[in-house]
């Protein structure tokens, strides 16, 4: 019988990976089901848990999509109770995760269920924190701050872009602060991700480009940053290949189910990449960006990645890792995919005002991710590479 062609082994055929690549054995959380249709099983993986009862957390654009309601059959058709907060939004907040929490707390919830982009997958999170551990999400910012048990929690991403679903990490925003907390405890990583490429097929042009640039981003800072090992590598390698390969064909035909699932599975490895190393300073120049000015994430992060690469270039092993990744200058590799995405935007483009670019180094150079980056920064350094980015 002929290979699936959409099984993780024929989509990394021929990439030379350790066998715990294709089998996720290093994965944050628990089991990966992957394949096209997997959104089905849904009922039957809260039934395993031994659930009755579920929260969706999903925001109102993908609630006019059709699969909530495929979501909610693949539940009842297990005969559990499925109750539907879609309330989320991009780059969620604190604000955000309180009324999830409200909403949760009406319900008799058992499992929570994130099915989205990395917005409801992390608001799911919070929620979880807070319903399961109380207090606020600012008490949760770091690492294993909670001490009870979380609910077990389910991540179906519908986008190609976070790999929250293969993190142990909520981003979320303080409301009044606008800091971007990253709050990471193992009980807060997904027991099972569904990663179905159908759910992918019918996202809009922008948010195909943006999320893809950000995941070939998690691949490209993972595989440099100074916490990178065997294990990280190795998936951030698998994450570049497959994403670099699937990217331009999203683009011209967005019903390439191969093209889909080479993205979202990519995505989900450079995830687990971050979760086994760290990101760089592409990420925390992206962060203040967005802060300020309003920058779309993927973009923020797609405008300083060539100039974020190029500066990295000093440090030596960094660039043999570049050099390994792509035959060629990997900056302009990057740039051709930010042009086929029309993202290939100055930070000038994007209407940042110059002469806050010392304020925004200095935010920067504060970001947790920059500490990770190969070669070692400051805000002098990094003021300079958001010039050669203006």
């Amino acid at each position: 019988m002929p290979a699936d062609p959409l099984s993780i082994e024929s989509l990394c055929a021929g990439m030379n990976l350790p066998e715990w690549v294709v089998d996720f054995r290093h994965s944050a959380g628990g089991r990966v089901v992957f394949g096209p249709g997997k959104i089905d099983t849904l009922g039957a993986e809260v039934r395993r848990l031994g659930a009755m009862k579920a929260l969706i957390v999903t925001d109102p654009g993908l609630a006019r999509t059709g699969f909530v309601e495929r979501a909610l059959s693949a539940l009842g058709s297990q005969g559990v109770e499925g109750a539907v907060f879609a309330e989320v939004h991009e780059n969620p907040t604190t604000e955000d995760v309180d009324r999830c929490v409200a909403f949760a707390e009406e319900e008799a919830i058992e499992v929570i269920i994130g099915l989205g982009g990395g917005s409801s997958l992390d608001t799911a999170k919070g929620c979880n924190f807070i319903l399961s551990n109380g207090g606020r999400m600012q008490d949760y910012w770091g690492v294993g701050k909670a001490t009870k048990p979380m609910l077990p929690f389910i991540a179906v991403p519908t986008t190609s872009g976070t790999g929250s679903e293969c993190q142990s990490f909520a981003l979320i925003a303080d409301a009044e602060t606008h800091a971007k907390m990253a709050c990471g405890d193992p009980k807060c990583a997904a027991v099972v991700a569904i990663l179905d490429p159908e759910l992918t097929v019918t996202m809009p042009v922008a948010v195909t480009a943006h999320t893809g640039i950000d995941a070939i981003a998690h691949a490209l800072e993972t595989a440099v940053c100074n916490k990178r090992n065997e294990v990280s590598a190795a998936y951030a390698r698998a994450a570049w290949r497959l994403l670099d390969a699937g990217l331009s064909r999203v683009l011209d035909d967005p019903r390439d189910l191969e093209a889909r699932a080479r993205m979202l599975l990519g995505a989900a490895f450079a995830g687990t990449a971050i979760e086994n190393s760290m990101l760089g300073i592409a990420h925390s120049c992206a962060n203040p960006l967005t802060a300020h000015f309003g920058t779309v994430h993927g973009q923020a992060v797609g405008t300083m990645l060539p100039h974020v690469i190029a500066f990295n270039r000093r440090d030596a092993e960094a660039a043999a890792i570049y050099d390994s990744l792509h035959e060629g200058d990997l900056a302009d590799r990057v740039r051709a995919h930010l042009a086929a995405c029309s993202m290939d935007l100055s930070l000038h483009d994007l209407g940042v005002d110059e002469t806050l670019i010392p304020r925004l180094a200095e935010e920067a150079a504060g970001q947790w991710t920059a500490r990770f980056n190969p070669v070692p920064v400051d805000a002098a350094l990094l003021e300079g590479v958001y010039r050669e980015a203006w």
